[in-house]
């Protein structure tokens, strides 16, 4: 009678003990776990953008509201008073600053977009006039071979179709811009969506954290602080310095004589929160008005010493003062995702634009310190021996290594 041989269990791999096994296979189910769960609720948000964009623009702007307000109610809250009063004063007041800056400046932006449009052939005229100057100028230098009357004609006219239509426009969309205020999703909608979220912000937040995993919990709090910290500065400080701009710009060429002062210094403040676009925008359009304008260099030299103060205090006083190096956020990155955001998701994209923005700049930097901090980044090259074959690094330049 012969018995076979009991076959072996086959050993752990070497360095790894049998009670270790576990562990680590749980923690790879664990990572794999977290990865879905990422996975699935990035792909829940794109689904909710995609499906309810367009009523979510109320929501999103009550979310923004609230984050704003939030330290202001939460002092107050600290001084004894509850918190839905608390946040039933701060939308109040919010709600009468809105109002009080309709009732000042509506009718000066419109007395301005009424001199526009009463102004616009003129413009067109002056533009015409200019291009039938330049092809001119073409033409004699050029010969007639390359620049003939149709083409004259034609540069012309376009000239002054582009031009009419560029005035139209931007009537139209400041016109809008102010009568969107009258829909009633964010008139009635976003303050009452705000005041809820401001009330129950800590609830909020104390329930968000009770679903964090709790192996990773305090990982994810400190990221998410270090999102905060980012936006928050961020957020108040580029309206700070937008507020501060738009009102330098539409003083300033108010006071220098620019009958469209007060339109384009505002447009030049707002558009201040996407970098170099609205000193770029406010001062090739003060530009342009002022030629048409003025009869003489003088009023030109004006607007351009104005654009140039506002130069110096924005980057030597506003931003320094208000965002300064607690903001990491660069200005590529930030235009890049602005313009990103609005080609995805269009107004809604704009104003996610920024906190995305600040999200995946915050998790690169985590990532790239665990990636700086692992053996794959730290291992040294090995060695070649004097016969040309590789030999493992000596023990001291390992652990010279291992000490840096």
């Amino acid at each position: 009678m012969t018995f076979e041989p009991t076959p072996r269990a086959q050993a752990p791999p070497q360095g790894q003990p049998e009670e270790k096994l576990a562990p680590i296979a749980g923690r790879a189910a664990g990572r794999g776990t977290a990865l879905a769960i990422l996975a699935g609720f990035g792909f829940a948000i794109w689904l909710i953008l995609q499906l309810f964009g367009p009523i979510l623009l109320p929501f999103v702007a009550a979310f923004g509201i609230a984050y704003v307000l939030h330290p202001a109610a939460a002092r107050l809250a600290r001084a004894g008073l509850p918190r839905g009063i608390v946040a039933a004063l701060l939308m109040v007041a919010l709600i009468a600053a809105t109002l009080l800056f309709a009732l000042l400046l509506y009718p000066l932006i419109l007395a301005q977009i009424s001199i526009l449009a009463s102004r616009a052939p003129v413009y067109v005229g002056m533009l015409r006039d200019f291009a039938n100057g330049l092809m001119a100028e073409l033409q004699e230098r050029l010969g007639p071979q390359f620049v003939d009357s149709h083409l004259r004609d034609l540069v012309s006219s376009q000239a002054g179709a582009m031009l009419s239509f560029l005035v139209g426009a931007i009537t139209r969309v400041i016109g809008s811009g102010f009568a969107l205020f009258n829909v009633l999703s964010l008139v009635i909608v976003t303050p009452i969506v705000a005041f809820y979220l401001l009330r129950d912000w800590p609830r909020l937040i104390a329930a968000i954290d009770s679903w964090l995993p709790r192996r990773y919990a305090e990982v994810i709090r400190a990221q998410a602080r270090e999102v905060d910290r980012i936006l928050s500065a961020w957020v108040r400080g580029q309206a700070l310095c937008s507020l501060l701009l738009a009102l330098y710009y539409a003083t300033a060429l108010s006071l220098v004589g620019l009958d469209l002062g007060l339109i384009v210094g505002l447009a030049a403040g707002v558009l201040s929160f996407i970098p170099y676009v609205g000193s770029i925008t406010g001062f090739v359009a003060s530009i342009a008005l002022a030629l048409a304008q003025f009869p003489t260099w003088g009023g030109v030299l004006r607007v351009i010493a104005v654009f140039v103060v506002g130069q110096i205090l924005e980057g030597y006083v506003i931003y320094p003062r208000f965002l300064g190096d607690r903001v990491e956020l660069h200005a590529v990155w930030v235009i890049f995702a602005l313009f990103a955001g609005g080609a995805a998701f269009g107004f809604l994209g704009v104003l996610l634009a920024v906190p995305a923005a600040a999200t995946i700049g915050v998790l690169i930097r985590f990532w790239l310190r665990r990636y700086m901090a692992s053996p794959f980044y730290l291992e040294l090259p090995p060695e070649t021996d004097a016969e040309g074959g590789k030999a493992s690094p000596s023990p001291a330049k390992v652990a010279s290594h291992e000490s840096v």
